[in-house]
């Protein structure tokens, strides 16, 4: 819990009692390799905080292919960005591909928090726009770029995930096949 509070602090002040509150609300949750903090098409009911492991975000295409968008490490706040306090349906997947622990809030518990905690709203905004960011400058790095160069990128991006997820997810977030991406690798070794 301490890492969740501490994470929050970096982007304003909670007095000891606003902590306290959102301290009584918070849960444990753990997820297995494989397992889904959501689901498109079905609702979601947890807001949270990843504490560790590593989830990535993907939707099946057209042709039933997933495709990856991006990864999230430990000390990553996961809420629905546009409607953080609803009941809503995930228009992506959210799927560990390692072990997960998270603290997590259910929305309503959250929305109450929000409600009573006054700056905590602008705290998680400015949490959102900083992994906005993140995420524009990771996938921005990759456009027009060769395959060399968005692997490089993506290495120097998500420098400690390399060698812990399957090469088919990084290749789906560069836009390759694994068999491109295999030659690659070989290419810089």
């Amino acid at each position: 819990m301490s890492e969740f509070i501490n994470f929050l602090l970096q982007f304003g002040n909670l007095s000891q009692q606003e902590i306290q509150l959102i301290k009584d609300k918070a849960k444990n949750l753990e997820l297995e390799k494989g397992d889904y903090f959501w689901e498109t098409g079905r609702n979601s009911k947890y807001v949270g905080f990843l504490v560790e492991g590593i989830l990535r975000v993907y939707n099946d295409n057209d042709k039933g292919d997933e495709i990856t968008h991006y990864f999230v490490e430990k000390n990553h706040w996961l809420s629905d960005w546009d409607n953080p306090d609803k009941s809503s349906t995930p228009i992506a997947n959210l799927q560990a591909i390692t072990n997960c622990s998270f603290i997590v809030f259910f929305k309503k518990d959250w929305n109450g928090i929000l409600q009573s905690v006054s700056g905590l709203n602008d705290i998680i905004q400015k949490i959102i726009i900083r992994h906005k960011s993140e995420k524009l400058e990771r996938r921005s790095s990759l456009i027009a770029r060769n395959t060399t160069e968005r692997y490089l990128s993506f290495i120097k991006h998500y420098p400690n995930m390399v060698n812990r997820i399957p090469l088919s997810y990084v290749a789906s977030y560069l836009g390759m096949k694994q068999p491109s991406l295999s030659r690659v690798r070989k290419s810089i070794r």
